[in-house]
């Protein structure tokens, strides 16, 4: 009696579902008289979707980090948000980079609050800027205890913006 399900599984057609081409992927190519708005389904380029924040300004951005950075609450959310923060085609405002040292502290993370620095004298065009930070950030670095890579490390000249 197996041998006959076997024959009968075995005579079946070749095609199942799973193989059946798609109504949808039969469509033919455009024609030439077709509008010109008319998408191909192989286009070069891709739809960007994005989480609405497409139209979002510097301020709004930096409100938006305040606030992340202000919610804290452990190691993993900070370095997270850093990354976020730095991924941007810009650099973070002194207000993000408060809230961060003070998210910093508040999860007793010493190693990035000093990296938070390395990532700002990597984000800033020039060393003019990468000074201006330092000295808007100045008081709250003493504060918090927070030196720098190069105050660490004073024999290291790896740095761009290393000062002897």
């Amino acid at each position: 009696m197996a041998s006959l399900a076997i024959l009968r599984l075995t005579a079946r057609p070749a095609t199942s579902t799973l193989f059946r081409p798609c109504a949808h992927s039969l469509r033919r190519a455009p024609a030439v008289a077709q509008s010109v708005s008319a998408r191909s389904p192989f286009s070069s380029t891709s739809i960007q979707r994005s989480s609405g924040h497409e139209e979002e300004t510097f301020e709004e951005f930096s409100a938006r980090y305040e606030k992340e950075f202000d919610s804290v609450n452990d190691v993993f959310e900070l370095q997270r948000n850093l990354n976020n923060a730095f991924a941007y085609d810009l650099v973070p405002s002194p207000g993000v980079v408060t809230a961060a040292l003070k998210a910093a502290r508040r999860v007793n993370d010493y190693p990035t609050a000093v990296r938070i620095f390395e990532g700002i004298k990597a984000k800033v065009e020039n060393t003019q800027q990468y000074e201006e930070y330092l000295e808007e950030l100045k008081p709250l670095r003493e504060e918090l205890g927070v030196l720098l890579k190069e105050e660490l490390y004073p024999g290291n000249s790896d740095s761009p913006y290393h000062s002897s």
